[in-house]
């Protein structure tokens, strides 16, 4: 690891040599994901130490000098990515020959200084406090992007207030819907899932608790009492994090709330990708993902038009709640530092962060240039010839017919026009309890809309105060 001096300030992210990792087998955030590459990890990891050397200097323990200096050091030394990660086996995370490192880097520099880097600090201190300043940068991204779809949503949300298609529940035919309301729909969950990513990254908390949680070396190396909590509370503010009541080297609960955000977004995002790929089919052709050169191309059938974006967006929403899990399941952590739960959590994050924040940029091109088709969507509609709005016919015959008999009785007559033996509306006219001269009004799916423009209202009133 070789070093020199550079001017104050330099980002610890220009520290680190370059290793390629090109998201092949995961294309939602293929030529995205450099925030959360190994490079990034280590660059967050220096900017912790320096952040804790700058915080120890602030309170008097380590010279403002040497923490300058460790500074200077972390944001120049160039470091062997591939080297460290084999080298880390020996002590089973990265931090121990990262530390060893910065520590010699800085000793070329001031061999005073380089008594103070990590001074007090333990590995798990270290690596948590990164994860989390990665994790927050990053859900405050995914947080832009859910803000721009939830625009895009709203925009769809107002301009279709009024354009009807067929409600689907169990893949048939339920009740008419408008295309509004859907989006409408998706836009309650797009808020849903950046209302709570902003909670989270409003939540997340630095990690500083010393060998086993107790402060003691980093008050030990302050020679006075209460030193701890004051060290914890200036660390945090340099890293722009909350301080928690305590250390939670073993308490994992934050990982496991951004884990089911995360999940959130994916969620949210992949139920609007399966109704845009449901909708977008050959034969229902009411939706269509944006075009653009090369998009949706098959290397065999040049006739096709697959919705790939959708498809990037169910992969997400199927693989971040597997990689949460993992997080999950680390909360079964033994003692004051687990043996292996918290190893467990390092890739999964990695690998839950860059794949909900490559689905949220996804989601902005699908949603704001999606295609939509309403002369499909009301002759989709009319597939039934009427018997859609059956449920609003079976309200005018319950009085006469008791509502058992009515269903009954409007059960047969759907049969009978589904088998092609007459129009469901002909059939209608032949019911004796209903004016024949009614049955093309009753018939209407305009008129069977409920409180659908309501709903809209509400979720565009909502959206409006969001921010």
């Amino acid at each position: 690891m070789s070093s020199r001096r550079p001017s104050h300030g330099r980002s610890p992210a220009s520290t680190v040599s370059r290793v390629t990792d090109s998201a092949l087998l995961s294309p939602v955030w293929a030529g995205s994901g450099d925030g959360l590459s190994d490079e990034a990890w280590l660059a967050a990891m220096l900017e912790v130490e320096v952040a804790l050397a700058r915080a120890q200097a602030a309170l008097g323990v380590v010279p403002e000098r040497a923490a300058e200096v460790i500074a200077d050091v972390a944001g120049s030394a160039r470091l062997d990515v591939a080297d460290i990660a084999v080298r880390s086996r020996e002590a089973a995370n990265p931090v121990v020959v990262l530390v060893q490192r910065l520590t010699a880097a800085v000793a070329e520099v001031d061999p005073a200084a380089a008594e103070h880097v990590h001074r007090g600090g333990t590995s798990q201190d270290v690596l948590d406090s990164a994860a989390v300043l990665l994790a927050s940068r990053t859900l405050r991204g995914i947080d832009g992007d859910l803000v721009r779809s939830a625009d895009a949503l709203a925009r769809l949300a107002d301009r279709h207030r009024h354009t009807v298609l067929a409600g689907r529940t169990m893949a048939q035919h339920a009740v008419p819907i408008t295309f509004g309301l859907k989006a409408a729909g998706w836009l309650a969950g797009v808020l849903d899932a950046s209302d709570r990513v902003r909670r989270t990254t409003a939540d997340l908390p630095v990690q500083l608790g010393g060998a086993a949680g107790t402060l003691a070396s980093y008050e030990a190396y302050a020679g006075r009492p209460g030193h701890g909590v004051r060290l914890a509370r200036e660390f945090a503010t340099r890293l722009g994090l909350r301080e928690p009541d305590l250390p939670w080297h073993a308490r994992r609960t934050p990982l496991l709330d951004l884990g089911w955000a995360l999940t959130a977004v994916t969620g949210a995002l992949g139920k609007i990708a399966l109704d845009v790929q449901g909708m977008s089919r050959t034969e229902v052709g009411e939706l269509a993902e944006p075009s653009a050169e090369g998009r949706g191309a098959s290397s065999a059938m040049p006739q096709k038009r697959n919705p790939v974006l959708a498809t990037l967006l169910v992969s997400a929403a199927r693989t971040v709640p597997a990689q949460a899990l993992v997080l999950g399941q680390a909360l079964l952590a033994e003692d004051e530092r687990a043996p292996g739960a918290w190893h467990s959590e390092w890739q999964p994050l990695r690998e839950a962060l860059r794949t909900a924040a490559g689905a949220a940029a996804t989601a902005v091109t699908l949603l704001e240039g999606l295609e939509v088709f309403p002369g499909r969507m009301r002759a989709n509609l009319d597939l039934s010839g009427g018997a859609i709005v059956a449920e609003r016919l079976n309200v005018v015959l319950a009085p006469q017919l008791g509502k058992a008999g009515a269903k009954a009785l409007l059960g047969r007559l759907a049969r009978e026009a589904a088998a092609g033996e007459r129009p469901f509306a002909d059939l209608l006219r032949e019911v004796p309890e209903l004016d024949a001269d009614r049955v093309h009004d009753l018939l209407n799916p305009e008129r069977y809309l409920g409180a659908a423009a309501d709903l809209i209202d509400r979720v565009l009133a909502r959206h409006r105060d969001h921010g």
